[in-house]
């Protein structure tokens, strides 16, 4: 029995998997670099070519895989928003000091790079979608960490009682107090916590 042709045709499914594997490698190392050079940096002075070095990679390599820096800045923030929201969505429903150390883990490492995004988002309009988001998510949180204690509120008081929850553990209240303040983290962490709990315990 002659096996030449399933050998060829192994062969052939071997090599188109290789290549497969190669190219989402590559895709993953572009991105990587493109996330690592946007926190570092404002998104209108980051030059593909720079994207293209950190990667190890030809700027044509990173022009055929996402054609311009709109669609490059597209897919490093849809990865780079999964990410985050898989680190906040370990929160615990009904655990407020729970949540305020998991959302102050997020803050901690990347909030400063999302404060230079929100002073950009009027100037860049690639950014707005992207901050939208962020604020959109934010809201969904906390109607999630938050709805045990939300319950027992109704109609506009419900509502005006979110939006104290969602104001008082916004980036910005992050930023006041770590950075404008200079409160440590445990501080910081605390006064959340205090404002929140007498919020919710309708205080």
């Amino acid at each position: 029995m002659n096996m030449k042709p399933d050998a060829d045709t192994a062969k052939r499914r071997y090599q188109m998997k290789a290549r497969a594997a190669t190219t989402a490698a590559t895709r993953e190392r572009i991105i990587d670099a493109a996330i690592a050079l946007f926190w570092e940096q404002p998104w209108m002075e980051t030059p593909l070519e720079d994207v293209a070095r950190r990667a190890g990679v030809s700027l044509p390599t990173v022009i055929r895989h996402y054609g311009d820096r709109q669609g490059l800045f597209a897919a490093a923030g849809e990865r780079e928003f999964e990410r985050v929201r898989v680190q906040r969505e370990e929160a615990p429903v009904g655990d407020v000091r729970e949540a305020v150390r998991v959302l102050f883990d997020h803050y901690e490492e990347l909030g400063d790079s999302v404060m230079r995004l929100l002073a950009e988002e009027d100037r860049v309009p690639a950014l707005r979608p992207i901050a939208d988001r962020g604020r959109d998510y934010h809201e969904r949180w906390c109607e999630r960490v938050f709805a045990p204690f939300m319950s027992k509120f109704k109609g506009e008081e419900r509502v005006r009682r979110l939006t104290q929850c969602i104001a008082v553990t916004d980036v910005l209240v992050w930023k006041l107090m770590r950075r404008d303040r200079g409160l440590s983290r445990q501080q910081a962490e605390l006064a959340v916590c205090e404002l929140l709990e007498r919020l919710i315990g309708g205080q």
